[in-house]
């Protein structure tokens, strides 16, 4: 055996090794993601707004951050005797139990047409820690009990957040074993082989494994704050990313071996002809989210490094551990359908090939038609339901959004979820006299101080998250000088905001800097410009498309105020994707001196079917969201999963193709393929459109 031959065989090994050692090291790290993530308040909130302020404060209150419960007792024809004589058994046992704020009995508040008790209870029992607030909310759900038609729910801000955190808990066993098979179903339906299909999915595990060890330790070192919304959505874009890098390997790596007799050199070609494309692609979506580390939102920041990590990891293990699994496995791995040595792929008509025949006819009423198409789609955002409240967050309603609803009609004028203001103590008498002056306002509750700071509790009139409400938040804070306003309501006030201010700032970056990679790789200003105004219509029209089926059939009463700049950032970056996989061979075959309707049609044929696969692949990772119980993931997960798809079988297939078949060589302008080189002559053959793929 030759150095050659041997160095052939150490390389695959060599890189198994590596990876074995990097499972061995990250596996107990990985497992550990869970423990630090965080779903806190402050998690979530905007970094500098009043409401953030509110929550860190409270934090540091004797006590730490206060548990605010609302025990409501209702009976639809009115509260009985026998009622009374249980609520005033169940609330003395809670007062006596537990350590309250103020140390007295709660106080219930009846409802004016009699069916409804409602006792707001406050404590700082449990403290900062969650598990203990959690436990503690539990147990005050186990004390109380209705009878008879009695109903007793548990609401309030910290029942609310203990349903939340139950949700999150549930979400990462849940969201992997789903997505593990919705890829697994959909590798076997793409490869038609019993084994072929494990490889890949076995890679991309290890990719998602490596990345949620790789981010606990960006956790440990520099605080970086990852929610189980990012872990989440992380999760998703390895899996689909990771298969899609996979598909185009190995549908390059199995033309290869038709042409090349060792496995080995033939995934050497397959990397060298799809490897750039996958660099730059994979390159585009992690600077695309690494935009949002200008977001001032905490947990749209810290998903920015959390996902470009997991795109990183995806494209290491599916450039590496990928093609060493696959060459060391050899041709078998593909049975039955082997793809012999000196043989050639089954002659078949291509559906891609007779697409970019309908273009290649008539591509300005393409074009148009599929111009006029995502502008009427993009019309559907103005059908899109408002703001999303917290209690409309759930898929299924919880026990506290039922405590909710009933407060809400049973005390039509007085909220039962306080505001909160925390303001200094040298001015506190004046903070509470104008509290209680202030429009909109019912009751002002004086609590703990500490550390120049006071507490203070303040009610509106109006109900919890409505305009009036709003209103009143907005005069707490134009008119309590030096103090901060949060609470529940406020913070969902400063959440808007600060999505609006995010995506002023973000978006453009995404877009200059997805434009500025595309202009490196393709060398053309023009062919950039058509990708990145094509992904933005795709995105218009797939939020277009929420706008029409959110209210409408899924019933769903808001819009999370993130949902637009997460899923823009996505979809464009993601789109950009399969557009350089395109025109990346588009100018291939411009190099090689096709002309450019002959490229831009042969660019089609052959990329067309794995990029539909890959494109399947990722709508249907992203569409796993729409099966969790958060609105907030359904919402992101149809926008983009819609996305994806009109993005790979209608923006790519027809209107990028048209597009690039009306410009001519003008698409690559100012670069050298803009211009007709002399002397070279066309491959004749170049459209004939039976012709069967050769590359991808």
């Amino acid at each position: 055996m030759g150095p050659v031959n041997r160095r052939r065989r150490a390389v695959p090994w060599a890189v198994l090794a590596f990876w074995i050692a990097v499972i061995a090291l990250a596996g107990p790290f990985a497992g550990k993601l869970g423990d630090v993530q965080r779903d806190n308040v402050v998690d979530y909130l905007p970094a500098d707004a009043d409401s953030t302020q509110v929550a860190k404060i409270q934090q540091k209150l004797p006590g730490g951050e206060s548990t605010e419960l609302v025990l409501v007792y209702h009976r639809d024809g009115g509260l009985t005797a026998a009622d009374r004589v249980t609520v005033d058994r169940q609330v003395a046992g809670i007062a006596s139990t537990h350590q309250l704020t103020g140390g007295q009995r709660p106080v219930g508040v009846p409802s004016k047409d009699g069916t409804t008790l409602m006792f707001p209870v406050s404590t700082t029992e449990p403290g900062d820690d969650e598990e203990a607030r959690t436990a503690f909310v539990e147990g005050i759900r186990e004390a109380v009990s209705g009878a008879g038609g009695l109903s007793v729910d548990v609401g309030g801000s910290s029942a609310l957040q203990t349903d939340m955190s139950e949700v999150f808990d549930s979400i990462d066993g849940t969201l992997m074993i789903a997505t593990v098979l919705v890829v697994a179903v959909l590798l076997i339906l793409t490869y038609r082989s019993p084994f072929l299909w494990a490889v890949p999915l076995l890679v991309v595990g290890v990719a998602a494994l490596t990345t949620r060890a790789l981010i606990y330790g960006l956790v440990q070192g520099f605080d970086l704050t990852v929610t189980s919304q990012s872990a989440g959505i992380m999760t998703v874009l390895v899996f689909g990313a990771g298969t899609d890098y996979a598909l185009l390997l190995v549908a390059r790596y199995r033309e290869e071996l038709r042409r090349v007799r060792q496995p080995y050199d033939a995934m050497g070609a397959a990397l060298r002809g799809c490897g750039p494309a996958v660099l730059a692609s994979s390159g585009t979506v992690a600077a695309g989210l690494l935009c949002l580390l200008a977001a001032d939102l905490n947990s749209a920041r810290g998903l920015g490094p959390v996902g470009a990590l997991g795109v990183v990891c995806a494209l290491a293990a599916m450039m590496t551990l990928l093609p060493a699994v696959l060459v060391l496995l050899g041709r078998r791995v593909f049975w039955p359908l082997v793809p012999a040595y000196g043989s050639e792929p089954k002659q078949r008509r291509s559906l891609f090939a007779a697409m970019g025949s309908s273009a290649g006819r008539r591509p300005v009423v393409v074009l148009a038609s599929g111009a006029v198409l995502l502008g009427a789609l993009a019309f559907g955002v103005l059908g899109l339901p408002g703001t999303l409240k917290q209690e409309d967050s759930f898929t299924d309603r919880p026990e506290s959004v039922t405590a909710m609803r009933t407060l809400a009609d049973a005390y039509p004028n007085r909220s039962s979820r306080p505001i909160s203001v925390i303001t200094p103590t040298s001015g506190a008498d004046e903070a509470v006299a104008d509290a209680r002056a202030t429009e909109g306002v019912a009751a002002v509750t004086r609590g703990r101080g500490a550390d120049g700071w006071t507490e203070l509790a303040v009610f509106a009139t109006n109900a919890p998250e409505t305009a009036g409400e709003t209103a009143t938040i907005k005069a707490l804070r134009a008119g309590l000088e030096g103090s901060y306003v949060g609470g529940p309501s406020a913070q969902q006030l400063d959440l808007d905001d600060t999505n609006l201010r995010d995506r002023k700032v973000v978006v453009p970056l995404v877009l200059v800097a997805v434009l500025l990679i595309l202009v490196a790789l393709l060398r053309s200003i023009v062919a950039p410009l058509i990708l990145v105004v094509a992904v933005v219509a795709v995105w218009g029209a797939a939020t277009g498309l929420g706008g029409l089926v959110f209210g409408p059939v899924f019933g769903f009463s808001g819009v999370d105020p993130g949902l637009p700049l997460l899923s823009f950032v996505f979809l464009v970056a993601l789109g950009v994707d399969y557009g350089i996989f395109l025109m990346h061979r588009m100018r291939e075959e411009s190099l090689s001196g096709a002309e450019p309707a002959a490229a831009a049609l042969t660019a089609l044929r052959t990329t067309g079917g794995v990029i539909a696969s890959a494109g399947i692949v990722l709508a249907a990772t992203f569409s796993v969201l729409m099966n969790l119980p958060l609105v907030t993931m359904v919402e992101m997960g149809f926008v983009v999963a819609v996305g994806v798809l009109l993005d790979t079988f209608l923006v790519r297939t027809y209107l990028v193709t048209s597009a690039s078949l009306l410009l001519g060589r003008r698409v690559w302008w100012p670069g050298r393929l803009s211009r007709r080189p002399e002397g070279l002559v066309p491959p004749q053959d170049a459209v004939r459109a039976g012709e069967p793929a050769a590359r991808v």
